[in-house]
C-alpha cells in the first residue's frame, strides 16, 4: 500500500493533486487543517493536508525463487535456499563415501556388465529405501509436533499470542456493529497474513482502519453535465426520506449558483408532490409534475438551459413490478436525451436482509449510486459497509435529520470506519 500526504488550499485541490500522481483509485484516509507556522500565520490562511492511500498489487516472481539442486564433483547436493524458505536436508539421503568407493572399485576392476548392473540396482534400491524411511520419519515428527501444539492450545483455552487477542477483539467489534461475518473474516485474515506476530496493537488497528476505508472507496457525488442539464433520478421505497433528501440537495446546488428545476413522477401521493412544490416555491425554482413520457420530454425541452433537473419518483414496494417498469421507462428515455444519474435512497436503520432485496430489485432498473438517510436513527453502521460491497455501487451522500438543507453531507468513509471500530 502507498500512503502519501498532499497539501493545498482546499480538500478538493489536495485530492486532485493525489489523483494526478497516484490515479483515480486512491482514497482519502484523513483530512485536517494545518495552520501556518511562525510569522507566516499572521498573513496566510491555514491549508488542508490530506492523507491518501493506494492499494498496490504485489507481483512476486515465484519462478525466480526456485533454484535447482546441483550435484557437485564429490557427489554431494548443493541446495540453493531462497530468502524466506527453509529447506531441510536429511543427511541419510546423501550418497555415502563407502558407496562411492565401491562404485569406483567396481569400475576399476573391470567387473562384468551383469555385476555392475546388479550392484547399481542393489545400491538404488537401498538408497530409495533409506530416503523413503527418512521421509516417513520427517512426516511423523511434523505430525507429532502439530498434535502437541494443538493439544497445548486446547488445554490453555486462550489465544496463542496477544496479537490474536487483538484480532478477536477487532472482529467482535465489527460484528457487533453488524458488519457481515464473511467480510470481517476476510479483512482480519488479510491482516494476519500481512502483519508479523509481534506487531503492536495500534499498528494492527491502523492497518484494518486503512483496509476498511479502501473498501469503501471515494464517494461519487453529483457533477455538472458537459452539455445541457444533468437529469438526476431519486428512487427508493416509501418512507426513506426521498423527497426531503431531494430538497436538501437542490438547496445546496441552488446556493452554489446552479440553475435547478424540480420534477416529480409521483402521482400516487398528493402529499409528496405538494411537499416538493413547497420546497420549490421557497427556493423560487421551477416545479413540474410529469404524468407521461411526453410530459417529461416537454419538461426537458423547456429547461434545456438549466444545470440540473432533479426528479422525484414514486416510493413503492420493491416487489411492485408494474411501478418499477414505469420508472424504468422514464429513466431509459432520459438516458437517450440527456446525461442521467440514478441515486438509490436507503434508510440506514433498515434490516440488512431487506436492504439486499431492495438493492437487487432496483439493479434491474438501472445502475445507481447510494444515498443513506436517517443515520441519526441507528447505532450500527455495518449495513452501509455490507451493501457497498454487495452492490459495488459508490456511496454519495448521507443525511442525519429533517433540517433542510443542513442535515446532509457527502459520505465520509473515515467517520463511518471509526464508528465501526468502536470510536465515537
Amino acid at each position: 500500500m502507498i500512503i502519501k500526504k498532499y497539501q493545498a488550499k482546499t480538500e478538493n485541490e489536495a485530492m486532485n493533486l493525489a489523483k494526478a500522481e497516484l490515479g483515480e483509485s486512491c482514497v482519502s484516509l484523513n483530512v485536517k487543517q494545518v495552520k501556518q507556522k511562525g510569522i507566516k500565520k499572521l498573513f496566510k490562511a491555514p491549508y488542508v493536508e490530506v492523507t491518501v492511500a493506494l492499494e498496490e498489487e504485489s507481483e512476486t516472481n515465484y519462478e525466480s525463487l526456485i533454484k535447482p539442486i546441483n550435484i557437485n564433483s564429490q557427489g554431494e547436493r548443493n541446495i540453493y535456499q531462497p530468502s524466506g524458505f527453509n529447506v531441510i536436508v536429511d543427511e541419510n539421503t546423501k550418497p555415502s563415501g563407502k558407496a562411492q568407493s565401491e562404485n569406483a572399485g567396481a569400475s576399476e576392476s573391470g567387473s562384468t556388465q551383469e555385476k555392475t548392473a546388479s550392484a547399481a540396482a542393489e545400491k538404488q534400491e537401498k538408497e530409495n529405501s533409506v530416503e523413503s524411511a527418512s521421509r516417513e520419519s520427517v512426516k511423523e515428527k511434523r505430525k507429532s509436533a502439530y498434535v502437541s501444539s494443538k493439544n497445548d492450545k486446547e488445554e490453555k483455552n486462550t489465544p496463542e499470542t496477544e496479537i490474536e487477542a487483538v484480532y478477536e477483539l477487532i472482529s467482535q467489534t465489527l460484528i457487533d456493529n453488524e458488519v457481515d461475518e464473511d467480510y470481517v473474516e476476510e479483512i482480519v485474515e488479510e491482516a494476519r497474513n500481512r502483519l508479523k506476530s509481534n506487531t503492536p496493537m495500534d499498528t494492527v488497528l491502523s492497518h484494518i482502519y486503512q483496509r476498511l476505508i479502501l473498501r469503501f472507496g471515494e464517494p461519487k457525488t453529483i457533477e455538472a453535465a458537459t452539455k445541457g442539464p444533468k437529469v438526476i433520478f431519486f428512487v427508493g421505497t416509501t418512507g426513506v426520506g426521498k423527497t426531503t433528501t431531494i430538497a436538501k440537495i437542490a438547496s445546496k446546488l441552488f446556493v452554489s449558483g446552479s440553475k435547478v428545476a424540480l420534477f416529480t413522477s409521483d402521482t400516487y401521493r398528493i402529499a409528496a408532490a405538494e411537499q416538493l412544490r413547497s420546497y420549490a416555491n421557497i427556493m423560487n425554482v421551477p416545479f413540474r409534475i410529469i404524468y407521461t413520457i411526453d410530459d417529461f420530454e416537454e419538461g426537458l425541452d423547456s429547461y434545456n438551459d438549466y444545470d440540473y433537473i432533479l426528479v422525484d419518483t414514486v416510493g413503492h414496494s420493491h416487489k411492485n413490478a408494474e411501478l418499477k417498469a414505469d420508472m424504468k421507462k422514464f429513466i431509459d428515455f432520459s438516458k437517450e436525451k440527456a446525461e442521467t444519474e440514478v441515486y438509490l435512497v436507503l434508510a440506514a436503520s433498515t434490516k440488512m436482509k431487506d436492504l439486499i432485496h431492495i438493492a437487487d430489485s432496483y439493479k434491474e432498473i438501472s445502475d445507481y449510486r447510494l444515498i443513506f438517510t436517517k443515520l441519526d436513527e441507528t447505532y450500527s453502521f455495518g449495513t452501509i459497509f455490507n451493501l457497498r460491497l454487495h452492490t459495488n455501487a459508490p456511496l454519495s451522500y448521507v443525511t442525519y435529520g429533517q433540517n433542510v438543507p443542513e442535515d446532509i453531507d457527502t459520505f465520509k468513509p473515515q467517520q463511518i470506519v471509526k464508528k465501526l471500530l468502536g470510536g465515537q
